[in-house]
């Protein structure tokens, strides 16, 4: 029986070594131009430059007008409601769900807000108050009968949320005959709808929605809640077998996600001073495009908060620069219905990929950036 040279033990590498010495594999930091590599190949980043390169263009076209704060002031505004509702479709997407309701549930908690405020008449704070706490309870309750009705009735999220879609938007419509309120408290439109931040040109809206991001950007991806969201997508019947309760998982992304349209129904009252009944009749498709565009995966498993901000961006920058240089709005539409296809076809050759490859797409940007040694 032969012994191992002292020259072929020296061929083992810097990982076996590690092994040997001291019974665990530790990783080697991968070197810049891996690192550059790695992160052109993360979908979200790739989304990002599309995004810059849009800027680009009409920053040329429009130097004067575009790259003005007051212009970004505006986009940035008027993302910041589809931008509540695009945390809960994240999650909702992750999970390989769909929910077409938010639309209608925004609409539907803003009018039963709106009615309870108008009961209880004046313009304070209180009245105020009572109204953002009936419309999120309000939204939270559609959110949760979507739950339940997917995750024990066990119906397509699709026919479910459809059926809400139409459900809602008729309530509402039953409650108002039609005809939208503008009684609403101008304590809450002065401040939340049209107010800034400390006297700054910052809209207190935009803030509002930033923490929301923030917050539920690391419930996604660095709480279990999260970490059971991604489970769910991935692979349900896996996720129930390891403890998982998947059920009662579904049922908490989905009254999420209804929350977060309550919510965002309140922000629609203070910003435009009315229930604008007929105004969000494609609010759901536009969140949807905007998740997907940002790299969430529509088969579930993948997704990120970040990736859906930007895909928000995307159309909202399009319509805007198309307004400044002349170009008609409606091209806004065929260039996010161009990006949106490419965004699925990538992701499915993502999936391939990763299917051959016998591993996950799980990667992000910022696990790509913030890799542990």
């Amino acid at each position: 029986m032969t012994t191992p040279t002292k020259s072929s033990a020296t061929k083992s590498s810097p990982t076996q070594t590690d092994l040997t010495a001291t019974g665990s594999i530790t990783s080697v930091r991968p070197t810049a131009g891996e690192l550059v590599r790695r992160v052109f190949r993360v979908q979200s980043f790739q989304i990002v430059l599309v995004l810059l390169v849009i800027c680009i263009i009409f920053s040329a076209m429009a130097p004067a007008a575009f790259p003005a704060w007051t212009n970004w002031r505006s986009i940035v505004q008027n993302v910041s409601i589809l931008g509540v509702l695009g945390i809960g479709m994240t999650f909702v997407i992750i999970t390989s769900g769909i929910d077409l309701s938010i639309g209608s549930v925004l609409v539907f908690s803003g009018v039963v807000s709106a009615l309870t405020m108008r009961a209880l008449g004046g313009q304070g704070w209180g009245v105020a108050i009572v109204g953002i706490v009936v419309s999120i309870l309000i939204g939270m309750l559609w959110g949760l009968m979507n739950g339940v009705l997917v995750a024990k009735g066990k119906i397509p999220s699709l026919i479910v949320t459809l059926g809400t879609l139409g459900a809602a938007l008729g309530l509402a419509q039953v409650l108002t005959g039609g005809i939208d309120i503008t009684s609403v408290p101008l304590v809450l439109t002065n401040t939340v709808g049209y107010g800034n931040v400390f006297g700054t040109t910052i809209p207190l809206l935009s803030v509002i929605s930033l923490i929301l991001i923030l917050v539920f950007a690391v419930v996604l991806h660095r709480t279990r809640f999260g970490l059971h969201t991604y489970a769910v997508g991935s692979n349900e019947e896996a996720a129930r077998r390891v403890g998982v309760k998947v059920d009662r998982q579904l049922i908490l992304v989905y009254g999420l996600s209804g929350t977060l349209a309550g919510l965002a129904g309140i922000l629609s009252l203070a910003q435009y001073s009315t229930t604008a009944i007929a105004g969000q009749s494609a609010t759901n498709l536009n969140v949807i495009a905007a998740v997907v565009i940002g790299g969430t995966s529509l088969f579930g498993g993948y997704g990120t908060i970040f990736g859906t901000v930007v895909g928000l961006f995307i159309p909202a920058v399009l319509q805007n620069g198309f307004v400044i240089v002349g170009v008609q709005a409606f091209w806004q539409q065929v260039a996010v219905g161009v990006v949106l296809i490419a965004a699925v076809y990538i992701d499915q050759r993502r999936r391939a990929a990763a299917s051959r490859g016998g591993t996950t797409p799980r990667a992000s940007l910022g696990s790509v950036l913030f890799m542990k040694k």
